[in-house]
């Protein structure tokens, strides 16, 4: 089987499940939820280097804030699949960061959207841009040579091995 696309490199692999709350009436994920998805993924991104966004709220008086973002639904995901959202962090500013993201089907493969998302650094109090922490830089610096994985699409249960072909 073929994935139509395959995250960039270092991608960070975190497993969802369409339940019925994020679905329509016809059983189709909901435009939105697919919103969900992609942040709790930047989120367990986040945690997997070591940093829990309450934690760096209340220490460090930062959070992150989604600043633009740009989707692609390319097939409908239905209730009760299983998907992968992949996280790839694609650019990085002094206050912001550019993430890749793509939500894949496990059972096929197939990619059901994918999303470019820019994230700003902010103040908690002014609510202002401010540069990313330096701990979280520092974390960063093997993230483009070394993947981080949450849960990897192939050793997920009722995964098909797929043909890595060109990122986005």
């Amino acid at each position: 089987m073929t994935i139509e696309r395959e995250a960039p490199p270092a991608a960070f692999h975190w497993p969802v499940r369409v339940y019925f709350e994020d679905t329509d009436a016809g059983g189709v994920v909901y435009h939105a939820s697919y919103l969900h998805f992609l942040e709790r993924a930047r989120t367990e991104w986040l945690r997997a280097l070591g940093f829990e966004q309450d934690r760096l709220r209340a220490e460090q008086g930062v959070l992150f804030a989604v600043r633009r973002l740009t989707i692609d639904y390319v097939r409908p995901a239905r209730f009760n699949d299983q998907l992968i959202v992949s996280t790839s962090l694609s650019g990085r500013g002094a206050a912001s960061f550019d993430f890749a993201q793509q939500v894949l089907n496990v059972a096929d493969g197939e990619l059901r959207c994918r999303a470019t998302v820019n994230v700003a650094c902010v103040d908690v109090e002014r609510m202002r841009p401010v540069r990313v922490p330096s701990a979280i830089l520092h974390a960063l610096s093997g993230v483009l040579s070394s993947p981080l994985s949450g849960a990897r699409p192939d050793t997920l249960p009722g995964t098909a091995q797929s043909e890595i072909v060109d990122g986005i």
